[in-house]
């Protein structure tokens, strides 16, 4: 019987936040075997560790997961990334029999905190309970101590960042940290790594709920690989794919000189853009905050993340007007720009800059606040609440001033932000039925910056996400399944990204030089279509069903009436065609969306029926 596995420790780290317990468990070799790492791994360790469904998300229970990857800590291009799992504060179905029923949440970030986890000598690290007062946990290879953190409650993540690295004394360690809206339990709270890498998507609101400020980590080991010459070749393989002639080095070019930022005008003229809270999907303004623009104007940096030849983080500097010295390491890129910028009707990119660097220094997840901002923008324009419902800011369209004003009472929960915080599923029940038809949500999680009236797979890529509203689910269900299974190795999107991006066939290679396994790319895709599934199955027994798999009224009652894809409107019975076809390629209950059982047999999942 093999006692170890290649490219594992086969150990988690376990910190009891309530009790100050820390100890050591053995990762299962099966569970290693199946689910391969990251959001997968995470996934089943969730599901282990929820016994039941309808526990809150902010009690003590819910742990509190980082997973990085078996490809994390090795030089392999954008080996970066870490999943941070749990059960999601921003979801919520239609009908359940829970009443803190919610899905799963995810969130992917890069950086160097992935890394740094392997090299301290774990494969990932699991969070529960709840420490008495605000805390923090440093980590250094087999040390690990939980700390008084109360001087730095209240701080903002660029102060805190910069405080907290010089109180270390070293900067070897790797920090990851939340900011004033994770500490007052905004659902939609981010974790932050290095200023401006986020995790999203609402951990930050369950870091917080376990009085957790930050983790800092550093060690000096990487687990023994299965064939370390096979993996240096490979390695080497993969980081010439990025240079000479290859199709890798457009990818390379593409992202270094322009980020994820060439895709505002790209989205734009394609009219698949997020404009004025998805009433359009063209911005009539988009020269003003494109790519070549921020490159002229802002830009003084571009940065990478661990062994990263992609180099998509870009930093920039406000040179002029009231904003002028602001130094902002996050872009903006596709997502910051659309939904503070193009999503609210601003086309002054100095005034972007500050509300992206206020959202990273609040600790907001971006993408749902511009979201939130952009729905209330919308309420003020026709007349459904006013200025006094707003504490007297006139919120217009493009009032860049107003909408930061609201990003900090968000942030603080002060005023309309004690409402505005709770996302706009609840802001709209809140305020007027009507408004529903323009909350932009799936599951009560915000769609991020791309258009669905002209774009029925992207619709079907929101509806059918696991962690609600996502964009970065998959169009089909083989890219879904295979983004679960990219999650899951610890590898970075961008650079598998189709047809440019290192190809299954590849990303097999690696694996096996560092695990000794030899799997084929059908494999790894059915180990990406477990790990999904496994997702599904958890929203399940909580209570999310087909109904809940929809999309907001906008989408097929109101066309968009400017740009290229004018008059373009979902056509609702084709959806849910679309929706029922999905299902039965998917296995699942075309009534329900329920996995039925020989997919779950096939896959292995047939434990999930005991729930």
């Amino acid at each position: 019987m093999k006692t170890k596995r290649f490219g594992y420790y086969g150990v988690l780290l376990n910190i009891h936040l309530t009790t100050g317990r820390i100890d050591k468990s053995r990762l299962s070799f099966e569970d290693i075997d199946t689910y391969i790492g990251g959001r997968g791994l995470g996934m089943k360790l969730l599901w282990d560790n929820l016994e039941k469904p309808g526990i809150d998300p902010l009690s003590p229970q819910n742990p509190l997961i980082f997973m990085p990857g078996p490809f994390s800590g090795f030089p392999i291009p954008c080996a970066s990334r870490t999943c941070v799992i749990s059960k999601s504060p921003c979801t919520s179905p239609l009908l359940s029999d829970h009443a803190h029923a919610s899905t799963i949440s995810y969130s992917n970030f890069g950086g160097f905190f992935g890394p740094e986890i392997k090299f301290a000598g774990y494969d990932g690290i699991i969070i529960t309970g709840k420490a008495p007062a605000p805390v923090y946990i440093l980590i250094d290879n087999d040390r690990v101590d939980i700390k008084d953190a109360a001087h730095y409650w209240g701080m903002g993540t660029d102060e805190f960042d910069k405080k907290f690295s010089t109180a270390l004394g070293s900067n070897r360690y790797r920090t990851c940290y939340i900011g004033p809206a994770g500490e007052n339990l905004v659902p939609y709270a981010s974790i932050m790594h290095t200023a401006a890498r986020a995790a999203g998507r609402g951990v930050g609101c369950i870091m917080g709920s376990k009085n957790l400020k930050a983790i800092a980590i550093k060690g000096s080991h990487l687990p023994e690989t299965a064939d370390h010459q096979m993996l240096l070749e490979r390695m080497n393989n993969s980081r010439n794919y990025f240079k000479g002639l290859s199709r890798g080095k457009i990818l390379s070019y593409l992202f270094r000189s322009k980020g994820t930022a060439f895709l505002l005008e790209k989205k734009s003229k394609q009219g698949v853009m997020t404009v004025k809270n998805f009433q359009e999907g063209t911005f009539s303004e988009i020269d003003q905050i494109s790519c070549d623009v921020a490159r002229e104007r802002l830009w003084v940096r571009d940065y990478a993340c661990y062994c990263c030849p992609l180099a998509c983080k870009k930093s920039g500097i406000v040179k002029n007007g009231l904003h002028k010295g602001l130094l902002v390491h996050d872009g903006p890129e596709y997502e910051t720009g659309t939904m503070l910028g193009a999503n609210l009707m601003i086309s002054d990119l100095e005034s972007i800059m500050k509300l992206i660097y206020d959202g990273d220094n609040f600790g907001l997840d971006i993408i749902s606040a511009g979201n939130v901002i952009g729905f209330l923008m919308e309420a003020y324009d026709k007349g459904i609440i006013d200025k006094n419902f707003l504490d007297g800011i006139d919120l217009t369209w493009g009032n860049a001033q107003a909408a930061i004003k609201i990003l900090e009472k968000i942030a603080k929960k002060e005023g309309i932000g004690v409402l505005a915080a709770k996302g706009v599923k609840a802001l709209s029940k809140h305020i007027d039925s009507q408004s529903a038809d323009f909350a932009m949500h799936v599951k009560g999680l915000e769609l991020a910056a791309h258009n669905v009236q002209a774009n029925p797979p992207k619709g079907l890529c929101y509806a059918t996400a696991n962690r609600g509203a996502c964009h970065q689910n998959g169009e089909t269900i083989e890219e879904q399944d295979f983004r679960a299974l990219i999650d899951a190795l610890g590898i970075c999107r961008f650079a598998c990204t189709p047809p440019l991006g290192l190809s299954l066939k590849k990303l097999a290679g690696l694996l096996e030089s560092i695990t000794g396994v030899q799997r084929t790319p059908e494999d790894l895709l059915l180990a990406g279509e477990r790990i999904f599934n496994l997702e599904k199955m958890f929203n399940y027994t909580e209570g999310f069903n087909r109904q809940d798999d929809n999309l907001p009224e906008r989408f097929f009652k109101d066309p968009l009436s400017f740009g290229p894809k004018k008059g373009a409107v979902l056509d609702r019975k084709e959806f849910e065609t679309l929706l029922s076809k999905y299902y039965q390629a998917r296995g699942w209950d075309p009534e329900t969306s329920k996995p039925q059982e020989p997919k779950l047999a096939q896959l292995g999942l047939l434990f999930t029926k005991t729930r």
